[in-house]
């Protein structure tokens, strides 16, 4: 079939979707809402608006609480600001609201001067009375950091990326030294703690919007209703339809803004990528696999693509017998064939995974040794850790897209079909994405197909979300393994600011989880953004969510006759 011929069937089922809604009743009865925060305006059209076509909805409107890429692209960089930022083009750290920053000799000081005349949101549920300082910092912070905070245990209590490296136990003290002035102190040196502050998470929210909620009694609003400093700020939300902000006026940076923004909620890839045809999305999140040449092919649509900072892997609940024993994890990785496995998933769009860091990063060491397919020593070391033949398992497969697995489902139907042949019965397990995360946190799961995306360029980014022991209670290491020897050599990398030093310590780690493998690596995936050709100012973010800001769309643009320069984006 012609590419014309694909896309013609794909533009024919998003209209057979809006039929049966209007067979319904109307577009809203095929989008059941029972979110707190819904409302009955519609998304209405902006002359200079932007669209964006995303997979699912936002958990809440404060990536404090989730590590979601849904939430993080809802909020993170379209509603809030942090003291520091990452530099999208070089992914070095910078100002943002804090304007410029010193530390101690010692490395367990950190005095932070905070940018003047910076504004809080205007919106029909809040009015700030004052701008931006140092008590919003100590409120946004100490609100993860202090159990006896009032907004502490509001929403649920769980701040999963500062609890999985740990930043409550490092950081000693935070004090206010005047209005603009804030000075963070350790228990011990941090080599990643700047780093940390300028991922999605370390949001800066409005403690007078705290103050406000608490006398109105809705504190639980503070993550659904949000107040930033950011580029845009919150409208209206309708769950399983779209999401508006609006045009932050008095924004700090004074960047160039869209007229409005809407993040369009469309879970099916298939049918973003049809709307993104008719012009009914800009952009779209998550471009199938299966689509990127057809997309490729077609002069308006503009396909931009980086080596992915991220790690797709299969990991093993090590607290559950047998997947206790490194001989049964070592025997299942054993049993599949990774590079069928890329083949079949990424379509030539990932690169083979070593080990838990990709190969761009500093701290990546080539002398890891790999596992190879040998189904018949998997045989034996099942046989020798009396795993009886016809074995049940379960293998949890992500029902969402992401960038390190584009297809976990069909991961998973491989992967069971390669334990079948050495005599394990795998049950394929999947719930929607709420549900999912929420029982796989419970440690329900067999194994699970999932992975990671870096939210910054330093490398224990990857090790101590993913396989600390302090990782297991907030959710994000999913294998569910505690070892004290791996927990003692990331700590004592962080300690040390010399790379070098820090990557021999990287280096006995990896060793380690090859030998343990409570996560069977298998691919780094490129990253995709796919984009209408009138949309400037879109590139893809090195480091965590996606940024509207400075992205508009130039409706004069005709469509293009020479190849776009920004289509490939490989460093």
């Amino acid at each position: 079939m012609s590419l014309i011929g694909i896309a013609s069937l794909l533009i024919q089922r998003v209209r057979s979707v809006i039929l049966a809604c209007v067979v319904l009743g109307s577009i809203a009865a095929c989008s059941p809402s029972n979110n707190p925060i819904n409302t009955e305006s519609g998304a209405s059209s902006a002359p200079n608006g932007v669209i964006y076509c995303s997979e699912s909805n936002p958990t809440y409107f404060n990536p404090q609480l989730d590590t979601s890429s849904t939430t993080s692209d809802a909020s993170a960089h379209q509603i809030y600001s942090r003291l520091l930022d990452f530099n999208q083009t070089t992914g070095r750290i910078e100002p943002a609201l804090a304007s410029s920053w010193l530390v101690s000799e010692d490395g367990l000081t950190y005095t932070f001067q905070l940018r003047r005349d910076v504004q809080f949101h205007n919106t029909d549920f809040f009015t700030p009375s004052r701008n931006f300082n140092a008590d919003d910092v100590i409120f946004s912070f100490e609100r993860w950091l202090d159990p006896q905070h009032p907004f502490h245990k509001v929403n649920g209590g769980n701040y999963p990326y500062f609890s999985s490296i740990n930043l409550p136990s490092t950081i000693a003290s935070i004090e206010r030294i005047n209005g603009y002035r804030v000075e963070i102190s350790l228990y011990k040196p941090d080599s990643s703690f700047l780093a940390n502050l300028a991922t999605d998470f370390a949001v800066i929210l409005s403690a007078q919007y705290g103050d406000y909620l608490t006398i109105m009694d809705q504190p639980q609003n503070i993550d659904f209703y949000p107040i930033g400093t950011g580029p845009y700020r919150f409208d209206t939300y309708r769950k399983n339809q779209f999401i508006r902000y609006l045009p932050h006026e008095n924004y700090w940076r004074k960047s160039v803004l869209a007229d409005q923004l809407i993040f369009d909620i469309t879970p099916s890839s298939s049918i973003r990528f049809a709307k993104l045809i008719t012009g009914e999305c800009d952009s779209i999140a998550y471009p199938s696999q299966t689509e990127i040449n057809i997309m490729q092919a077609n002069p308006e649509i503009i396909v931009q693509e980086k080596a992915g900072l991220n790690i797709g892997f299969w990991a093993f609940n090590a607290s559950k017998p047998p997947f206790d024993q490194a001989d049964v994890r070592r025997a299942l990785a054993l049993a599949i064939d990774k590079n069928s496995i890329l083949d079949a998933v990424y379509f030539n769009s990932a690169s083979r995974a070593r080990s838990l860091i990709p190969p761009s990063s500093w701290a990546f060491n080539s002398d890891i040794k790999e596992l190879n397919y040998n189904p018949v020593l998997a045989r034996e070391l099942l046989a020798q850790a009396d795993i009886p033949d016809g074995f049940k398992m379960t293998i949890w497969a992500m029902p969402v897209v992401r960038s390190y697995n584009p297809d976990a489902q069909r991961m998973a139907l491989l992967i069971k079909n390669y334990l079948a042949a050495v005599g394990v019965n795998a049950t394929i397990v999947t719930y929607d994405w709420h549900t999912f995360r929420e029982k796989l946190s419970q440690g329900e799961h067999d194994s699970v197909l999932i992975g990671w995306s870096a939210d910054n360029g330093d490398p224990d980014n990857f090790y101590r979300p993913l396989l600390s022991c302090d990782a297991i209670p907030s959710g994000t290491n999913r294998a569910m393994w505690c070892n004290q020897e791996f927990d003692a050599l990331v700590n004592a990398a962080i300690r040390i600011s010399d790379e070098d030093q820090r990557a021999l310590l990287y280096a006995k780690a990896n060793k380690l989880i090859a030998q343990e493998i409570p996560i069977y690596p298998i691919a780094h995936a490129n990253r995709y953004q796919v984009k209408n050709h009138k949309i400037q100012g879109l590139i893809i973010n090195p480091f965590g969510s996606i940024r509207f800001e400075n992205v508009v769309k130039n409706d004069t643009l005709t469509t293009p006759t020479t190849t776009d320069t920004s289509a490939s984006q490989q460093p």
